[in-house]
């Protein structure tokens, strides 16, 4: 199993949460951003920068990562293509992804993607608090621990 990371808007401390998980339980970590980022190479963690392309980033985790695989991204479209191939996915903020809701969460991200492009951009005031990050923390653990333990009976 491997931990793939969406780098490119994962928040500071969420990183921080998976270099602690990565070293203790001893998981090689990729964080794949197209751009650099401050994240020094251990023998678990992996920065990977990719082309500055358009979902470079998105299409090496798709091309790299594999159903075993745990993968930390808010990307909606890419958190769909991962489930669709029989991965597991969460994002940033707690939440695990399903394909039964992935749906509406794809649909709920487009409308307003609509809205903005139209010039209808509602206010946003979320910020990433200090409930999102115990929120993912409990996540990440939990779905680290189920899949280590799905993987260690096979």
């Amino acid at each position: 199993m491997k931990i793939w990371v969406d780098s490119d808007s994962c928040p500071k401390q969420v990183r921080t949460i998976i270099f602690r998980a990565a070293n203790k339980r001893h998981i090689h970590s990729f964080f794949v951003a197209n751009r650099a980022l401050p994240i020094r190479e251990t023998e678990y963690i992996h920065p990977i920068v990719t082309c500055i392309e358009e979902q470079a980033a998105d299409n090496y985790i798709i091309m790299h990562a594999s159903s075993a695989d745990l993968v930390v991204t808010r990307d909606i479209p890419l958190a769909k293509c991962l489930l669709e191939k029989g991965m597991t996915v969460i994002n940033d903020r707690g939440t695990e992804f399903s394909l039964n809701d992935i749906n509406t969460r794809l649909s709920l991200r487009n409308f307003f993607y609509e809205l903005s492009a139209a010039g209808l951009k509602p206010e946003s005031t979320q910020v990433f608090s200090k409930r999102n990050l115990q929120d993912f923390a409990a996540c990440f653990d939990t779905v680290l621990t189920k899949k280590q333990k799905a993987l260690s009976t096979q």
